[in-house]
């Protein structure tokens, strides 16, 4: 395909989109919709209220993600957002929209619908997340780990294709980082449809919060600090100067070590060991050899260390164990599927809207699982 192609990553707390061929997504948005009651509808629970991007100054209280832990439980959402992205452009280019892995199948349907009769795009193709993670790092083995906004989900490739029965999601991810840090920043005032809390947290998790090379060395180096010390102090947006504890500066070792802050499931390197050890024994070093990460979550100082040091102590016998953390990977799937749009391979997955129109739904192979290999 020799025209650009239109990419949209639709993750659980941002959006990321834009034409292929570029570094970054140009279009960095958050997931975030509300709605305004409209002069026919004026009741609040209306079901014509008008749908915005974004927050509202004048109806602060209604905002919402459309998309929660990797699934989509508001359409009309979603296709404002993709309506939003799309009119901003001057021509009519295939759109590439990647998928969770946690999707359901009439969710690739209901997409296509949106696509060819709402939006009127020419060509659609549906791309796999993790494996558009896998695609960006230049490898086609290894295990993909990706810490988002709603989830945490670990893959195992070989030769490019996920191995059907090595893969795990976590209701584990950067939501819960946000709720822990409410409830502690905020405590009986806590209100998360709040936008200048929701700032302020986000704002704390950017500027303060790191993953510890060692829990309680951490742990002991802020609690000895003289009380004259503004490390660990934080500027609120109204001039307010607020004492954060070790807990919070400290609170992406959730990642590491969920049970410490009260969430069940297994922590990002124990998820990778279920996930490596699900595969045949023979190819488990070569798998520890290529560990890719993925998702905003693994932006934190000291990650990777740190998560190439617990790998290390579940496997002592295992030599060369790698953990590839790319500074970009933050647009990590975005940046997969701007490599993966042109390749000559995936000209056959493409749905166009003839044949939508025609009465073809989507096709399996436009899933990533069975995406045939680049060329």
């Amino acid at each position: 395909m020799a025209k650009r192609v239109f990419i949209i990553d639709h993750g659980s707390g941002v959006v990321k989109a834009g034409l292929s061929g570029l570094n970054e997504p140009p279009s960095v948005i958050p997931d975030i919709v509300h709605y305004t009651p409209c002069r026919e509808n004026p009741g609040p629970s209306s079901e014509r209220r008008r749908v915005g991007l974004g927050f509202s100054s004048r109806y602060p209280r209604s905002w919402s993600y459309p998309v929660q832990r990797g699934r989509i439980c508001n359409w009309e959402g979603v296709e404002h957002i993709w309506s939003y992205l799309l009119n901003s452009l001057m021509d009519d280019f295939p759109v590439l929209v990647t998928e969770s892995p946690v999707k359901e199948s009439k969710d690739s349907q209901k997409t296509a619908e949106i696509m060819f009769e709402s939006l009127q795009v020419p060509r659609l193709l549906l791309a796999d997340q993790l494996q558009m993670s896998l695609y960006s790092s230049g490898l086609l083995n290894g295990v993909v780990a990706d810490c988002g906004f709603g989830l945490t989900r670990v893959q195992s490739f070989q030769l490019g294709y996920p191995l059907a029965t090595s893969c795990l999601t976590v209701e584990l991810g950067g939501e819960d980082l946000c709720d822990y840090l409410f409830k502690s920043l905020f405590k009986d005032k806590c209100d998360r449809q709040n936008v200048f809390q929701l700032r302020t947290v986000i704002t704390t998790q950017n500027s303060k919060c790191y993953v510890p090379h060692h829990l309680q060395e951490a742990l002991h180096f802020h609690q000895d600090l003289p009380a004259c010390s503004d490390k660990d102090f934080y500027k609120l947006p109204d001039g307010q100067d607020v004492q954060l504890t070790p807990e919070q500066i400290l609170s992406p070792e959730m990642f590491f070590n969920p049970h410490k802050f009260g969430l069940p499931g297994p922590s990002l390197p124990q998820a990778i060991k279920e996930v490596v050890n699900a595969c045949d024994s023979s190819s488990r070093e070569m798998l520890l050899s290529s560990v890719i990460l993925g998702g905003g979550n693994t932006m934190y100082p000291c990650f990777v260390r740190r998560l190439l040091n617990d790998l290390g102590s579940i496997y002592p016998t295992f030599r060369g164990i790698s953990v590839t953390g790319n500074p970009n990977r933050y647009f990590s799937v975005w940046l997969g599927a701007s490599i993966v749009a042109h390749f000559s391979s995936f000209t056959s997955q493409w749905i166009t809207k003839e044949e939508y129109l025609e009465g073809k739904k989507p096709r399996s192979s436009t899933c990533a699982s069975s995406m045939p290999l680049p060329k």
